[in-house]
């Protein structure tokens, strides 16, 4: 389920980037240009950080009630460079000694591994996750030109004097970008931060079918993502919530209906010498301007 939520939280952020202001179109791709080179700041940044995430999945019936809750707790550190998710409570209680110490031989192997990697297969990786990184920028500066957009109004994110904004994919629209036809099968809605051009909130709905993953899951139109973020440390915005409501299908016929809460929090400004340190995280109306 964390390959699923991960997918489904891309999809919300790039349907987000989509979004941009302005009565005209040149003054709306200008914006949106400039909001996505801020993301692009953000995403560099990001890697700075540790955190703490916690996800939480109820269940769905047919009638879309609620028939189990599960949550999950993860402190998110960095080794070797990379983040790894390391889980730390259940159903907000602690691990059981032995379920711990499972996941603690897990980690150090983990560090083991990854303080024993020679320089080729280093730099193996750094190719592999730049190549990566490149294919999905090269997604993201396609979106001034697969949406249009329109200016809702304004209004405030808490105290945030913010724009709120509505972007439709262009009909036709055919992108160069690896997997560009996702952005044929979202539109969306964002609250932008008018002072620093920055993502506050975006709410993103399927408006077609959307497969991924090697379990051949399938998002059915009408699934509905939230994604929130806000500052953190004076310096950089970072995700804080994402939910969603979704109805799909797995393997193609077996369906799966559960609304997907996701919180970062606790973020910690990874350091060179293997340290962290206590950050800021301000709510969105405390941004510096």
């Amino acid at each position: 389920m964390n390959r699923f939520w991960y997918f489904l939280w891309i999809t919300a952020a790039l349907a987000a980037a989509a979004t941009a202001v302005g009565q005209e179109a040149p003054e709306a791709q200008a914006i949106v240009r400039k909001s996505l080179e801020k993301d692009r700041f953000n995403f560099d940044r990001a890697r700075d950080y540790t955190y703490v995430q916690r996800v939480e999945e109820r269940a769905l019936d047919a009638e879309g009630r609620v028939k189990q809750t599960k949550s999950s707790t993860f402190d998110v550190v960095i080794l070797g460079g990379r983040p790894y998710r390391k889980l730390v409570a259940e159903n907000d209680r602690p691990l059981a000694e032995e379920r711990a110490n499972k996941i603690q031989r897990r980690f150090d192997r983990e560090v083991e591994k990854r303080s024993g990697e020679g320089e080729r297969e280093r730099q193996a990786r750094i190719a592999a996750e730049e190549k990566e990184r490149q294919e999905g920028r090269g997604m993201v500066r396609e979106i001034p030109e697969a949406f249009t957009f329109r200016l809702m109004g304004e209004g405030k994110v808490d105290g945030l004097p913010v724009w709120v904004i509505e972007a439709q994919p262009k009909a036709g629209y055919r992108g160069r970008a690896k997997r560009w036809q996702l952005l044929t099968k979202f539109r969306g809605r964002l609250w932008i931060a008018q002072g620093d051009y920055q993502w506050v909130k975006v709410e993103a709905e399927t408006i077609a079918p959307v497969s991924f993953g090697w379990v051949l899951a399938r998002l059915q139109p009408g699934a509905r993502l939230t994604f929130e973020q806000r500052r953190v440390n004076s310096e950089v915005w970072l995700p804080a919530r994402a939910t969603t409501k979704v109805d799909a299908r797995v393997a193609l016929f077996k369906k799966y209906r559960a609304e997907v809460d996701v919180v970062w929090k606790e973020y910690r400004k990874f350091q060179a010498d293997s340290r962290v340190v206590g950050v800021e995280e301000m709510p969105a109306g405390k941004a510096e301007r």
